[in-house]
């Protein structure tokens, strides 16, 4: 029975991976700065520092990271950027994506002017010449994608974004800003966690692998759902999780990351916990592997319903 076993697990994912062809080498799990906040910089560095010894050096951000937390408009990035200043050394082990197009009380902008200048505005923030991604936040449905695609391919001609991605993004999204422009989108960030299947059916992972583009899964505990579950089908989940996560004496929020991982596109879970005993338990997905019958049982759980 054991080799059988064996045999029908599914295939575990490399802890590391280019993050697009030839592109930098990448954890394949990041940390999100959501929650990066707060004026304490020795604990801002030692979160990140936590992330780094814990295998991760892709960190994702935002611009608009901030007013959540009762801060302004940049101040995520603002914070890293003094981490970095004041530690530079971080600067070549981090391979750094951030976001932007979002306008609180627009709420939308991908026009040429803006996207040039939340680029600009974020490279200055961080204290960077270069971003390794820059990722367009939410589609605006006011720019025609040829007008953004030129901000992007003159970002990129000018060495200030290495590439280019997109979040919250629709397949048919993607491709209509793809055909207009000259560089690869390389990355699409979807919601994606056991809490939140969307893009197993909507096209989302479909597309990004017959398009090669890495994936980024966002809030994969389920906006913190999974933690502490609230309804029938979140304690369902949690149930199918921590079955897994006994058998491989792992957590659970480790357990819903391996799941993730374990999709064929290899999806990134961008694990948002800010407390550096948590960020140092990242390891630990690596450690659950699954058969397909019990990755097919945690879906079930999130549909309510046997699949057909």
């Amino acid at each position: 029975m054991g080799s059988m076993t064996a045999m029908s697990e599914l295939p575990a994912p490399p802890q590391n991976r280019p993050l697009y062809p030839n592109g930098p080498v990448v954890s394949q799990i990041a940390w999100g700065m959501w929650r990066y906040a707060g004026d304490d910089l020795a604990a801002a560095e030692a979160r990140v520092r936590a992330a780094l010894e814990a295998g991760v050096n892709l960190f994702d951000t935002a611009d608009v990271y901030g007013p959540d937390n009762g801060e302004k408009f940049g101040s995520a990035e603002a914070l890293l950027g003094r981490v970095l200043a004041k530690s530079p050394d971080l600067k070549t082990r981090m391979v750094l994506a951030t976001k932007g197009g979002i306008n609180p009380g627009v709420p939308y902008d991908s026009s040429a002017a803006y996207v040039a200048s939340a680029i600009d505005a974020s490279l200055k923030r961080l204290g960077v010449e270069q971003v390794a991604l820059w990722q367009i936040h939410r589609a605006d449905f006011l720019a025609h994608p040829a007008e953004t695609a030129g901000a992007l391919a003159a970002a990129h001609k000018a060495g200030k974004i290495a590439a280019a991605g997109v979040s919250n993004f629709a397949p048919h999204q993607v491709e209509a800003l793809a055909a207009h422009l000259p560089l690869p989108l390389v990355a699409t960030q979807p919601e994606f966690s056991p809490l939140a299947v969307r893009p197993l059916f909507d096209g989302v992972l479909d597309q990004a692998m017959a398009k090669g583009i890495a994936v980024l899964a966002w809030s994969p505990l389920g906006g913190g759902r999974l933690g502490e579950p609230k309804d029938d089908r979140a304690h369902a989940v949690a149930k199918a999780l921590d079955a897994k996560a006994a058998e491989a004496g792992v957590s659970r929020a480790a357990a819903a990351y391996s799941w993730i991982m374990a999709h064929p596109a290899r999806p990134i879970p961008i694990v948002g916990t800010q407390r550096v005993e948590r960020i140092a338990e990242i390891p630990q997905a690596y450690r659950a592997t699954w058969t397909r019958a019990e990755w097919y049982q945690v879906l079930t759980a999130s549909l309510g319903e046997s699949l057909p």
